[in-house]
């Protein structure tokens, strides 16, 4: 069964838009586990725009009290600086079920591409396994047409499909036009035994559609648009709404059927 981790980033922006603690970032990731949530998903950057070190401490302490996994993104090439201790530091102090390798730079505004592994192979490898050290599994944010045979070769357990073009095709009505190169992608990655997540601009009108052709996934990290669909219905009820959408798919890998 495909499981469904939240990402609470925009909890975090309309909190320091302010100031203080209110949006809290826990309770928004109690509620959405307490919905149903399989997981949590926070994406701190250097710049602390949105989730800070200390939010991810705490998130560390929630997810493993509640049982549910933990999945911390990030570029694994930024270096430390004020108030943030690099992304292997801040792993080996929390500790998540999973890292996401992300290559972001400071200027993007969101992660709005996968790596070039065949360039960043040889720098990945040695992160990937101090990642896997720690007991994390890694997955690698990817391009549908990514080098999957590269990608592998990294030592990575994952990747994750940059699924933003997906949803951008989909809003266009022409979903047709994108599914091809996520389908082979997806199917590669399978056959290379690499597990498939996918995350960036899902929601609710056009996940449903997605996981389908692809035979479900392993995880969707989705924030942006249930943040945005809960302002209007609620968070639990959002959640549930997920949930409910990836039960109807059909049964997909990740499933323990």
């Amino acid at each position: 069964m495909t499981r469904l981790s939240v990402n609470v980033n925009k909890i975090a922006v309309l909190r320091n838009s302010r100031g203080g603690r209110d949006p809290d970032v826990v309770r928004a990731a109690r509620a959405c586990i307490d919905a149903g949530a399989h997981g949590i998903t926070v994406h701190p950057r250097p710049d602390a725009r949105h989730i800070r070190a200390d939010d991810v401490r705490r998130l560390a302490r929630l997810t493993a009290e509640r049982g549910v996994e933990f999945n911390i993104e990030g570029n694994p090439f930024a270096p430390p600086r004020e108030g943030y201790p690099g992304l292997l530091a801040l792993c080996t102090e929390t500790r998540p079920a999973q890292v996401t390798l992300v290559p972001d730079g400071d200027a993007q505004l969101t992660s709005d591409h996968g790596f070039d592994f065949a360039r960043d192979r040889d720098a990945l490898i040695p992160l990937v396994a101090g990642f896997r050290d720690l007991g994390c599994r890694v997955s690698l944010f990817a391009d549908a047409g990514a080098d999957i045979a590269a990608a592998h070769a990294t030592g990575a357990d994952r990747i994750e499909l940059f699924t933003g073009p997906w949803a951008e095709a989909f809003d266009a009505g022409a979903p047709d036009s994108a599914l091809p190169a996520f389908v082979s992608t997806a199917g590669q990655a399978r056959d290379a035994g690499l597990g498939v997540n996918a995350g960036h601009d899902l929601s609710q009108a056009n996940l449903a559609a997605f996981l389908t052709a692809l035979g479900g996934v392993d995880e969707v990290s989705i924030g942006h648009a249930l943040i945005g669909e809960a302002l209007y219905d609620g968070l639990a009820a959002t959640v549930r709404g997920y949930l409910a959408i990836i039960d109807a798919v059909s049964v997909g890998p990740g499933s323990d059927i």
